[in-house]
């Protein structure tokens, strides 16, 4: 059993940044894949980015150049380091685990076996 608690979203304007923390616990996680999500009102919740057991990274084409995902192993510890925000980036952010995928770092939601609660991004023009 995994649990995953998201923190750090916010109000911040067109341009600024913000980084959302997601911890974990019941087991570390640099033994399974992480993921970053986001939904916006009315739309389909979306990959942002994710990282590996080995801890290659990947990015939706949207975010990439401006957001950073990480990892803190001594911390137990997810983060996305979001720069550069736009309107558009505007959405609950979800971070989530893969404890099943060795290597491959999986962009659908159904990949995904435990979710936090969601932290909200709001990005004003």
């Amino acid at each position: 059993q995994v649990q995953l608690v998201e923190s750090g979203g916010g109000l911040v304007q067109a341009g600024g940044s913000l980084r959302l923390s997601c911890a974990a616990s019941g087991r570390t996680v640099s033994s399974y894949a992480m993921g970053w999500f986001r939904q916006a009102p009315g739309k389909e919740r979306e990959f942002v980015a994710g990282v590996s057991r080995g801890a290659v990274t990947l990015y939706a084409d949207s975010v990439k150049g401006r957001f950073t995902i990480s990892r803190d192993n001594t911390k137990n510890t997810v983060y996305l380091q979001m720069n550069s925000l736009k309107p558009e980036d505007t959405a609950v952010y979800y971070c989530a685990a893969d404890v099943r995928s060795l290597r491959i770092i999986f962009t659908r939601v159904d990949a995904y076996d435990y979710w936090g609660q969601g932290t909200q991004v709001t990005v004003s023009s």
